[in-house]
């Protein structure tokens, strides 16, 4: 797996004041995108506000349950599908402990995730709508 991150996502418990905060706070703008979900371009790393419930539910976990769900998830995007499988393939043998295996998620793309020593979410996920340029930076438009 390369040295890169390409995305955080921050679970929220109110998505429209998150986003709010965000813009109006910070000066961010949101990028187009799903009403369920909100992205900031920084610049090829993508930040995102997603709600509590569904962040956790995508890791397999339950929010405020205390069952390892840390309120963020760290991404690693790679260009395939093919790609997230053998990175799972490679952190399987090197014992790696997987919390969800590599399928195709409900918004189209492919995702699993893993965590570090320490509980730490990573997804790896291939997503179809956007493009991984040259040197590991996200471009949110599909080329």
């Amino acid at each position: 797996m390369e040295p890169r991150i390409s995305l955080i996502t921050l679970g929220v418990s109110d998505l429209a004041a998150a986003k709010e905060f965000y813009e109006s706070v910070l000066g961010w703008q949101a990028a187009p995108g799903p009403p369920e979900i909100v992205f900031f371009d920084l610049g090829g790393l993508i930040f995102s506000l997603y709600p509590h419930e569904k962040l956790a539910e995508d890791m397999n976990k339950s929010a405020g349950k205390g069952d390892g769900y840390g309120g963020y998830a760290l991404a690693h995007n790679v260009a395939s599908i093919e790609q997230v499988d053998q990175i799972f393939t490679d952190l399987k043998q090197k014992g790696a402990n997987i919390v969800k295996e590599p399928e195709t998620a409900f918004w189209g793309g492919y995702s699993g995730y893993f965590a570090d020593p320490d509980g730490n979410q990573w997804e790896v996920a291939f997503n179809p709508y956007w493009t991984i340029l040259e040197d590991g930076r996200i471009s949110m438009e599909k080329k």
